[in-house]
């Protein structure tokens, strides 16, 4: 369960990236990979990094100081 967790983590990372781009740069990176946000494969990509946001609402209530 802690590699789900982990690769959702760095799904949730490379999706704040891609909104920081989008608001610095008006570029949608995941757009301009995969064809255009209409492009089912996009619409899959922001879909598992929604999904993996949904995963780590947990880590918002684990005691951080818990090795």
């Amino acid at each position: 369960m802690e590699i789900l967790k982990k690769v959702a983590l760095t799904l949730i990372i490379i999706g704040a990236l891609n909104w920081a781009l989008v608001g610095l740069f008006e570029l949608d990176l995941v757009a301009t990979i995969f064809g255009g946000v209409d492009n089912i494969i996009a619409k899959i990509v922001y879909i598992i990094i929604g999904i993996s946001g949904l995963i780590c609402i947990p880590i918002l209530f684990q005691d951080l100081d818990k090795n």
